[in-house]
């Protein structure tokens, strides 16, 4: 009698699983005598596959565990590694290495290649994002430089995008869902930029960049619990990247047509050409990258970074300022002044110290990534720390930035939330006229920025690979809170309750079913 479909289940169910144990069994304890000498975070007295297995499954729902065992155990080592599903990851704890990190060249450790690994990126996004990034030249550089001249356009989109998105009537008190309102005011004022009015008020295309945004990091979580000879099988199958390529060459398509034909006409400093992200990114694409579905897709990844951290890290801060609300009345009135004599700038956003410093702890507190500056060893003969840490090629390694913020040793009271530690800091360095180095370019003063990168801040990473898009999103974030704390009151759906934080393996984020109340500001 033949087998049934449902008498065959178990044997499938069966091999899979002992093609995956086999699987990781060979992955990991090939390296399990670590000749290098790098201690292993392990949940057993006596390292073992079968520990090891059971940890690199474990650190899916216990890496902040995880990660703060190796931190309190071998910080004073320098680096540690611990078992994450089907590979090795290597942390790094002492400020020197995170700063050697850093600097270090591409051809030694790769940026490209971990994000690769992370975002599964040839399946969620498509090589061409990661292989040849010159988007991040334009959002680095000329996105920059525009931030003064575009200003009024991100503060006009900001007004408009709250009054949608919120809808708020009257005096009454709404209980908002965050995440998901903030997913949509970030993707209205982001787009603002990248491809202007009307395009960045169509709701179809709003949508259809969330939802590719979600997908990315979605997708990436998936494909990674397979091991890495069936993600090729499996990956195509889980991304959902076609569907929302295909949506955006609807919107993008006909508008980058019209601006690559009026660009070869009339030249590219035609009277009304827009000011926006397509237009920066056809003054240096180049050969095929110039084609419509090309650049599609560049603006798809834009606004996948775009969307991702800033609706996430403004969702954290507001969480922090309803379960703070004793920081509002302070921030207002910082606001109020720094408008009242400045008017709405992006200069004026610079003077808005405590503000800064209350976004910059929510950061610090709670950092998107447990880890922060994820690289890939590269070269072949392998990559050396200065003090003789040893990672061999096609290692994983990464910073242990939570713990970092969370280190006495580099913040009092660090489990404690202090809105204005770093206003503070700033105003005691100014006091000291600490105000400039020997060649007077950088100062101690500017250091404790939001948009400032050092050892024991990484939200934004640090050294060359640093965020690019910082700049952009901080005056963007900054902009954004402003006028929250200018226009609104708000408080927590539950007295003293703050939404609990979601963490999955590295990441962590706020709660994206997390409430809170807003209301017109009385």
């Amino acid at each position: 009698m033949p087998l049934q479909l449902e008498d065959t289940k178990p044997l499938v169910y069966g091999a899979a699983a002992l093609v995956a144990v086999l699987a990781l069994r060979r992955t990991l304890s090939s390296n399990l005598q670590d000749e290098s000498g790098i201690p292993t975070v392990d949940s057993s007295s006596f390292p073992s596959v079968v520990s090891t297995y059971r940890d690199g499954w474990r650190f899916l729902s216990h890496a902040a565990e995880l990660i703060q065992r190796g931190y309190d155990t071998y910080g004073d080592r320098g680096v540690f590694r611990i078992a994450r599903p089907w590979h090795w990851e290597y942390v790094v704890c002492s400020p020197n290495l995170i700063s050697e990190m850093g600097s270090a060249p591409d051809n030694a450790l790769s940026t490209g290649k971990a994000i690769e690994l992370r975002l599964q990126s040839k399946f969620t996004m498509g090589l061409e994002g990661t292989d040849n990034s010159y988007h991040h030249t334009v959002i680095r550089t000329t996105l920059t430089r525009n931030l003064h001249r575009c200003f009024p356009d991100v503060r006009d989109e900001i007004v408009c995008a709250f009054d949608d998105v919120l809808d708020l009537n009257g005096s009454d008190w709404k209980n908002v869902i965050v995440l998901p309102a903030m997913m949509s005011i970030v993707a209205r004022v982001s787009n603002r930029l990248f491809v202007g009015l009307p395009l960045c008020r169509d709701q179809g295309y709003l949508t259809n960049n969330i939802v590719y945004t979600l997908d990315v990091f979605r997708s990436a979580d998936r494909i990674n619990m397979f091991p890495p000879f069936l993600r090729p099988i499996v990956g195509p199958f889980i991304s959902k990247k076609t569907q929302s390529f295909n949506k955006a060459m609807e919107y993008l398509g006909p508008i980058i047509e019209e601006r690559l034909a009026k660009d070869s006409e009339l030249g590219r400093d035609y009277e009304g050409r827009p000011n926006d992200v397509i237009s920066w990114l056809l003054d240096i694409a180049e050969g095929e990258e110039r084609a419509v579905p090309a650049l599609v897709l560049r603006i798809l990844i834009t606004n996948m970074a775009a969307i991702h951290t800033s609706s996430m890290t403004v969702s954290q801060t507001l969480f922090d300022l309803a379960f703070h609300p004793e920081y509002l009345q302070p921030l207002r009135e910082e606001v109020e002044t720094v408008l009242n004599a400045e008017g709405w700038s992006k200069a004026a956003l610079n003077n808005m110290v405590k503000l800064d410093s209350f976004m910059r702890e929510s950061q610090r507190m709670r950092p998107l990534n447990i880890v922060s500056l994820a690289r890939m060893v590269v070269s072949k003969d392998g990559f050396r720390f200065s003090e003789g840490s040893f990672l061999p090629y096609g290692s994983y390694v990464a910073a242990a930035s939570r713990s970092t913020h969370f280190d006495p040793a580099n913040y009092d009271n660090p489990t404690t939330f202090d809105g204005f530690r770093f206003s503070r800091e700033r105003e005691y360095k100014q006091q000291q006229h600490v105000e400039s180095t020997d060649d007077g370019v950088t100062t101690d003063i500017f250091k404790r920025h939001m948009v400032s990168t050092a050892v024991d801040h990484l939200p934004f990473g640090n050294g060359k690979h640093a965020c690019p898009g910082r700049f952009f999103a901080v005056t963007e974030l900054k902009a954004m809170v402003a006028h929250l704390v200018l226009n609104y009151d708000v408080k927590a759906e539950v007295e003293g309750v703050r939404p609990a934080d979601r963490i999955f393996g590295t990441t962590q984020t706020p709660n994206p079913s997390g409430r809170m109340c807003i209301r017109k500001r009385q």
